[in-house]
C-alpha cells in the first residue's frame, strides 16, 4: 500500500492570508497570498526557506534513495555526443564523458581527426553556478559565440572565442534571452537581441519588454553596439535575428512575446549589401506561423501555417514579394509538419505520424526526393546545414533507445551511425504500446504506454502519467534515465498526446486554446481514467507530473479531480491564471490561454485556474510542488501561491510540500549532479506514495517531518 504521510497540517509553515480582493469583470476574486508575489521580500524568503526545510526533512527519509542515486549515476555516467555542425573547414560538436557536470564543445578538421577541446563550461564555472546556454558558429568556422546563464536561468551573457585560442576575446553581450546571436558572413560582426537590464530585485519577475536588435563589432565594447531594429511603439514585441548563410540578408523574426509562443510571427529583413538599408516587411500581419528556413539567392524559404492547418513550406521571392507570387514547395498534407530545414539546396521536412517522426526530402522546386529511413518508431531531429552541405546529421531516440547520432549523405540518401550512447540496460525487456482512448467529448486521443514485457493488468502497477497540451508543442517518444529506472522497478510510464499540442497540426492545437482550454484537461483526466479502467493501475497507484505548461496541466487535474490520483508533482507550473500575464514571459502565453482582461477569457480562466480552485475541506493526494530559484520564465510565485493554498485547504492526511530547487532555472538543474539529485527526490516521492519498492529490504515509512 502507498505510504502514510504526516497528518498534522499545523506542521506546514504559516502563510498568513492577506485581505486582497480584486473585482474583475464584476466578480470579487480573493487573492490572500498576494504577498508571496514579492519573492525577494524578507517575509517571502523566510517562508520559502521553512518550506524547503520541511520538504528536505521529508524527502531525505524516504526509502530507496541511495539505490536510486546509484542506479541513476551508473546510467548517467556514460559518454554522450551532441550533433556535429560543419562550418568552414571544421566540425563542432558537444561531448561528455559522463563524469562531467556539463557538456563541453570540441572541434576538429574532420570527424576522423583527434578532437580539440574548444569550450569547457566545467572549467569556466568551477562552482557550477553558470550554465552553458548555447553556441553559434561563424560561417568560416574561425570563431564561436557561446552563452553562460547564471543558475541556469534565461538571462544569458554571450562571449566570443576564436578557434585555437585558449582564452575568450574581450567581447561581452549581456541581458540576452532566448535567441542566439548570429555572425555576419565575414565573422567581424554579431547581431543579437537584447532586453533592458532588469530592475534590481526584479530579475525573476520583471516582464519581458523593449527588446532591440543590436550590431556588435568584434573587438569593441558593448557600449558602442548600435541598435539595428526596435519597435518602441510595441514594447511587448521580441526579435530573433538570423544572418542568411550567404551573408546577404539579416532576417528578423518578430513575435508578440517570445518568438514562436503564439504561433504567429512577422518577418522583416535588411539587405546587408547596402550599409544604409532600411528594414523591409516581408510579412507584416500577425496571422500565422512564419519560420525562416534559409534562402537561395533572393528567394526565401519559409515554413508557415497560413492556409495550412498541418503547415507547409513556401518560397517567397523578395524581388516579387506580393502574396500572389508566393510559391508552394511542400504542401499541407494529412500529417502535421513538426519542423523543416534547408540543407544542401534540399528541404528536409519532419512530419508526425501519430506522434512519432517521419522525415522526407524535397527539391527547392517541390519534387519529393526521398524518405529518410529511420531505425524505428521514435523521434528524429537535427538536419542542420548550409546551402553547400553534402551531409547533415540527426539524432534518433525512443522511450527505450538512448539518443544515437546519424550522418545522412545527401547524394546517396543513406544514413550511417556516427555515435551511439550505450547504457547498461536491456532494452528488450520493455515494450511500448500506442493506444487511442476517448476523451470527455468523444475525441480519440493517442497515448504511449511503456512497461516491462508481460506486465500483469491487475490494477496494482505504480504508474506515472504525463502530458503537455500547450502552445502547439508536440511530445514525441523520448529517452530519459528517470523513466528507465521507473520501468526497471516494475512501474508503468504513460505519455498522453492531448489537445493543445501540435501532434496533429494546428487544428489539434487550436481545439484547446482560449475559452476551449478545458479540453486539454479533459483529455488528460480521461487518460488517467483509461489507465484505471484498463487495469494498468488504480487511483492509489497513479501519479501525475509535468513541467511548465505540463505543470499547469497537473495543477488543473489535481484541483479538478483530486479523487483520481495517488500523487502529483507539478514542476515550474503556470498556476495563477488570472495574473500570469503580469510576470516574466507570461504575456506571450495569452495566445493560448487568453487575456484575463477580456471578460469571456476571464470566466474561462477562473473556472480552471489552479490557485483559485483549491477547495477548503478537500482531501488532496500527496503533492510535491516544485519551482526553481532562477526561473525567470515561470516565476516561483505561481508555485508559492499554489502550495500555500493547498496546505491551508488540505483536509486529508497527505503531505503538501513545496520544493524550491536552488541554482536551477526553468524545469530544473543544469549540472549532472543536480539533475540526478532532483530526480531522486521526485522518484522516491512517487515510489513511496504509489507503493513501489525501491530496495529488497522492507520499506520503512519516513518519520514525520519535524515542526519547522
Amino acid at each position: 500500500m502507498p505510504g502514510r504521510a504526516p497528518t498534522a497540517n499545523a506542521r506546514f509553515p504559516a502563510a498568513p492570508k492577506g485581505p486582497v480582493v480584486d473585482t474583475l469583470h464584476g466578480v470579487k476574486v480573493p487573492d490572500p497570498y498576494r504577498w508571496l508575489e514579492a519573492i525577494n521580500s524578507a517575509d517571502t524568503q523566510a517562508w520559502a526557506a521553512r518550506e524547503n526545510q520541511l520538504t528536505e526533512a521529508y524527502l531525505s527519509k524516504l526509502p530507496g534513495r541511495d539505490d536510486l542515486r546509484a542506479r541513476l549515476t551508473a546510467l548517467e555516467g556514460n559518454e554522450r555526443y551532441l550533433l556535429p555542425f560543419h562550418r568552414g573547414h571544421r566540425y563542432f560538436w558537444g561531448y561528455s564523458d559522463g563524469k562531467q557536470s556539463q557538456v563541453a564543445t570540441y572541434t576538429a578538421a574532420s570527424l576522423a581527426d583527434k578532437p580539440e577541446l574548444l569550450i569547457d563550461p566545467n572549467a569556466i564555472s568551477l562552482d557550477g553556478k553558470l550554465a552553458f546556454d548555447g553556441l553559434t558558429i561563424s560561417q568560416d568556422g574561425a570563431a564561436v559565440a557561446y552563452g553562460l546563464a547564471k543558475g541556469g536561468g534565461d538571462w544569458t551573457t554571450w562571449h566570443v572565442r576564436r578557434v585555437g585560442e585558449a582564452q575568450d576575446a574581450p567581447d561581452i553581450m549581456e541581458h540576452v534571452k532566448y535567441y542566439r546571436p548570429s555572425f555576419a558572413h565575414d565573422g567581424k560582426d554579431l547581431y543579437y537581441s537584447r532586453f533592458p537590464a532588469p530592475s534590481p530585485g526584479k530579475e525573476i519577475s520583471e516582464t519581458d519588454h523593449d527588446s532591440k536588435v543590436y550590431r556588435h563589432v568584434l573587438g569593441t565594447p558593448a557600449s558602442a553596439d548600435q541598435v539595428v531594429y526596435e519597435r518602441p511603439d510595441h514594447p511587448s514585441w521580441q526579435f530573433m535575428p538570423v544572418v542568411s548563410d550567404d551573408g546577404r540578408y539579416l532576417v528578423i523574426s518578430v513575435g508578440d512575446g517570445q518568438v514562436g509562443d503564439r504561433g504567429q510571427e512577422l518577418l522583416y529583413y535588411f539587405d546587408l549589401k547596402d550599409p544604409h538599408a532600411k528594414p523591409v516587411a516581408l510579412v507584416d500581419m500577425y496571422e500565422a506561423e512564419y519560420v525562416f528556413l534559409g534562402n537561395d539567392g533572393p528567394v526565401f524559404y519559409v515554413q508557415t501555417s497560413l492556409d495550412a492547418p498541418n503547415k507547409r513550406v513556401i518560397a517567397i521571392d523578395t524581388r516579387h514579394p506580393d502574396r500572389s507570387a508566393w510559391r508552394e514547395v511542400v504542401p499541407n498534407g494529412t500529417e502535421a509538419i513538426d519542423s523543416s530545414s534547408l540543407v544542401g539546396k534540399q528541404v528536409f521536412v519532419t512530419r508526425l505520424k501519430d506522434a512519432h517522426s517521419a522525415v522526407s526530402t524535397y527539391s527547392l522546386r517541390g519534387k519529393k526526393l526521398a524518405d529518410v529511413e529511420l531505425p524505428g518508431l521514435g523521434t528524429a531531429g537535427g538536419f542542420d546545414g548550409t546551402p553547400d552541405s553534402r551531409e547533415t546529421f540527426y539524432f534518433f531516440t525512443s522511450f527505450t533507445a538512448p539518443p544515437a547520432v546519424y550522418r545522412y549523405d545527401l547524394a546517396t540518401r543513406k544514413s550511417a551511425l556516427w555515435k551511439q550512447t550505450r547504457l547498461p540496460f536491456d532494452a528488450s525487456a520493455f515494450e511500448t504500446h500506442q493506444v487511442f482512448y476517448p476523451s470527455k467529448d468523444g475525441t480519440k486521443v493517442p497515448m504511449f504506454v511503456v512497461s516491462k514485457k508481460g506486465i500483469k493488468l491487475d490494477g496494482k502497477n505504480p504508474t506515472l502519467l504525463t502530458g503537455y497540451g500547450n502552445g502547439g508543442f508536440s511530445l514525441t517518444p523520448f529517452f530519459s534515465t528517470d523513466t528507465l529506472v521507473w520501468l526497471e522497478h516494475g512501474g508503468v510510464f504513460a505519455l498522453a498526446n492531448i489537445r493543445g499540442g501540435g501532434e496533429y497540426g494546428e487544428a489539434w492545437h487550436r481545439q484547446a486554446t482560449g475559452i476551449h482550454k478545458q479540453r486539454s484537461y479533459d483529455d488528460f483526466i480521461a487518460a488517467g481514467e483509461w489507465l484505471v479502467a484498463n487495469h494498468y493501475t488504480s487511483r492509489e497507484h497513479l501519479g501525475i507530473f509535468g513541467t511548465s505548461g505540463g505543470g499547469m496541466l497537473v495543477g488543473v487535474a489535481l484541483t479538478e479531480r483530486p479523487d483520481l490520483f495517488g500523487a502529483a508533482v507539478p514542476i515550474s507550473g503556470v498556476l495563477d491564471m488570472l495574473r500570469f500575464h503580469l510576470f516574466g514571459q507570461g504575456a506571450g502565453w495569452e495566445g493560448d490561454n487568453g487575456n484575463p482582461e477580456d471578460a469571456e477569457a476571464f470566466r474561462a480562466l477562473l473556472a480552471y485556474s489552479p490557485v483559485h480552485n483549491v477547495r477548503t475541506g478537500t482531501p488532496y493526494p500527496p503533492t510535491l510542488v516544485v519551482t526553481q530559484d532562477h526561473d525567470e520564465r515561470v516565476t516561483p510565485l505561481h508555485s508559492y501561491k499554489f502550495a500555500a493554498a493547498l496546505q491551508a485547504a488540505q483536509a486529508g492526511p497527505a503531505p503538501i510540500l513545496l520544493q524550491v530547487q536552488t541554482s536551477s532555472g526553468h524545469g530544473g538543474g543544469f549540472t549532472r549532479a543536480s539533475q540526478i539529485e532532483q530526480t531522486v527526490d521526485r522518484l522516491s516521492f512517487f515510489a513511496f506514495q504509489l507503493g513501489m519498492a525501491l530496495q529488497a529490504s522492507h520499506r520503512s515509512e519516513p518519520d514525520s517531518p519535524p515542526h519547522p
